[in-house]
């Protein structure tokens, strides 16, 4: 990685960036992808694109502004493409005209024919403006973060719903960016292509960007009814996993944190898992029992990750309302990463937005610090202390499992209701869900029906409340 500064900028803190730092070129070591292996190499410059990342430091710390490009660095990888070099530029904010100032765009340009990239990849979204400003200094395909994921989006939709959500997101970025070489995208054709096509037909027409704009907006239109329709069948399943009294746990966390690990850990299912960001789009449901019999369905969703295209956020609403209805979150932060607060808070974020616009109140959280066996037993401690009340597990090695299932037990019991209920021996089919879906704490039979002691779900009293004779809270 290498940093680009400022000359006009204030003096950096002590231990940060040294004065003679500021006016040149440093590179870090261990972020170049390039391969030693001759043969490879040349196998994947066939079919890679060769990069390099730049970024704007505008707060923080030096840890976390390079921890931010070896992020931008693993998204690059993960479109399958390989990094030659990385540089950061310390601004308080980015240039409005080419993202990282006239001068230091033209460093840029001298780095891209030193490496050879034919690509630049920006930690950041660009304007429509700076992104053809940078591209005519650099004079290569320029693309910024957003652009990123959603080709990684593009590449790793597998089902309908989520094809026709990553199109669609990415059909809202391209719109206003849309542009075309010389003077190709201007020209105008007449009424009906240039022909005489009569009265109130003939006139300038449209030029070909707005021909363009009109199509993408027309398949917009199309795409958001095709995923309504897809969202109803959604709703329809999860009033139906709702109707059946079975509590609904949502796994949420950052990117490549273990979500999909530790679900088939937990339900010994086969979800997808794969070590690379945003391997999982679609979301996915598996059913697992606790320790006290009871049933569950964990389902898995789609990474966060810092900076999430509003685009997405709008595209995958319907993924991401499995959040909205879930009566308990399971949220899984990746233990390893060095700033695992900034993981939490990025996810919090856009579960909070999208409580927001449904105004529903946030299901109860449990915070899990997962891939502990990747941990030493200082930065254990520290996690530790950081995190109380946190659940430590290893979806890998199975440690941990156990203390989850108790305390995911422990928090579904407080939404809990213990009642007796008579029921009539024409109602059998009730007696058969209770002892599904609930706790018997005991049975009796009299002339009339059968009268039980249980601990349901309040979905589930809800529904059987004209069999309830006295209800109390589970926890009174």
């Amino acid at each position: 990685m290498t940093e680009l500064n400022e000359t006009d900028q204030q003096t950096p803190t002590i231990g940060e960036l040294a004065l003679d730092d500021r006016a040149s070129l440093q590179r870090v070591a261990g972020l170049s992808t390039e391969l030693d292996d001759i043969t490879e190499v040349e196998y994947r410059q066939l079919r890679l694109e060769h990069v390099v990342l730049v970024g704007v430091w505008m707060s923080g710390t030096v840890a976390q502004a390079q921890a931010s490009m070896a992020e931008l660095a693993a998204l690059a990888e993960t479109a399958g493409s390989q990094v030659l070099e990385a540089l950061f530029q310390r601004r308080s904010k980015p240039d409005p005209a080419t993202y990282l100032g006239s001068g230091k765009a033209r460093e840029l340009r001298e780095v891209v024919l030193a490496t050879g990239a034919d690509t630049v990849i920006c930690d950041g979204e660009l304007t429509p403006a700076q992104l053809t400003a940078l591209e005519k200094v650099v004079k290569v395909k320029v693309i910024d973060r957003t652009a990123l994921i959603l080709d990684i989006f593009a590449q790793h939709a597998t089902s309908r719903e989520g094809k026709a959500q990553v199109a669609l997101a990415q059909m809202e970025y391209m719109l206003p960016r849309l542009r075309g070489w010389g003077e190709s995208m201007s020209r105008q054709a007449g009424g009906r292509a240039g022909s005489n096509g009569g009265v109130g037909l003939r006139g300038p027409g449209e030029t070909k960007i707005e021909t363009d704009r009109r199509r993408i907006r027309e398949r917009m239109a199309k795409l958001r009814k095709e995923i309504r329709g897809m969202k109803t069948a959604r709703v329809v399943k999860r009033a139906a996993r709702h109707r059946g009294g079975v509590p609904a746990l949502t796994v949420v966390g950052y990117t490549n944190a273990g979500k999909s690990s530790l679900v088939n850990a937990m339900t010994g299912s086969g979800v997808l898992v794969q070590d690379a960001l945003f391997a999982t789009l679609d979301p996915t449901t598996r059913r697992a029992e606790l320790a006290d019999g009871q049933e569950v369905v964990f389902t898995d969703t789609v990474g966060f990750v810092r900076h999430l295209p509003t685009q997405l956020v709008e595209a995958f609403r319907s993924t991401l309302e499995e959040v909205v209805d879930a009566d308990l979150l399971v949220h899984v932060v990746d233990g390893a990463d060095p700033f695992p607060d900034n993981q939490i808070s990025t996810v919090r974020r856009v579960i909070r937005d999208v409580l927001d616009e449904d105004d529903r109140p946030a299901p109860p959280e449990i915070l899990v610090i997962n891939k502990v066996d990747a941990i030493d037993d200082v930065r254990m401690t520290t996690l530790r202390a950081e995190f109380d009340g946190a659940r430590f597990v290893s979806a890998r090695t199975g440690e941990g499992l156990p203390e989850l299932f108790e305390a995911i037990t422990e928090q579904l019991e407080r939404n809990d209701v213990e009642a007796t209920l008579h029921v009539p021996f024409t109602r059998g089919e009730v007696i058969a869900r209770l002892h599904q879906q609930a706790h018997v704490l005991s049975t009796e039979h009299n002339e009339e029906g059968t009268r039980l002691d249980v601990r349901m779900p309040s979905s589930l009293a809800a529904e059987l409340a004209d069999l309830i004779v006295t209800p109390t809270a589970a926890g009174s």
